[in-house]
């Protein structure tokens, strides 16, 4: 019986590993698990008790966000996830782009993106921003890219 355990431990242990080597910044939908459109709810339960909670007004109306380290979650309208962002390098896309990657390797390894700026100071995106749309925006900073968003484009 114990070697049963010891067998299902060691399952359990593999499938954990591949699921933190599983991208985690996936181009028009979302960043560590956290997709468009959740709940706060799920978002809580996938992320857990956040830092701080911000409940503000902007031009759009009332919009709640949740902060965690390396993370902001924004839920415009309250409801559901309109925004996700991330600092962490630790996030990558499944070509290995994320916090940290460079000018060139965000031009190179991400399909369809387009790049405004330059490699010191711009950033590259997938999608329109047009209202509705979704857009994946990749910050440059010093060349290197600072933090990624994933979100609803709102006006």
């Amino acid at each position: 019986m114990k070697r049963l355990g010891g067998v299902a431990a060691a399952a359990l242990c593999a499938l954990a590993l591949a699921e933190s080597a599983s991208p985690a910044i996936v181009i028009g939908r979302g960043i560590a698990g956290v997709a468009l459109g959740m709940s706060q709810a799920s978002v809580r339960a996938r992320l857990g008790r956040p830092v701080r909670v911000v409940h503000a007004k902007n031009e759009f109306g009332s919009y709640t966000e949740l902060r965690y380290r390396g993370y902001v979650v924004d839920f415009q309208g309250n409801a559901i996830v309109t925004a996700v962002v991330t600092t962490m390098a630790r996030e990558k896309t499944p070509a290995g782009v994320g916090v940290g990657s460079s000018w060139s390797q965000v031009r190179a390894k991400v399909p369809g993106v387009r790049c405004q700026g330059v490699a010191a100071l711009g950033d590259c995106h997938v999608g329109d921003f047009l209202p509705g749309k979704t857009v994946t925006d990749f910050f440059v900073r010093q060349g290197k890219v600072s933090r990624v968003v994933v979100g609803i484009v709102l006006d």
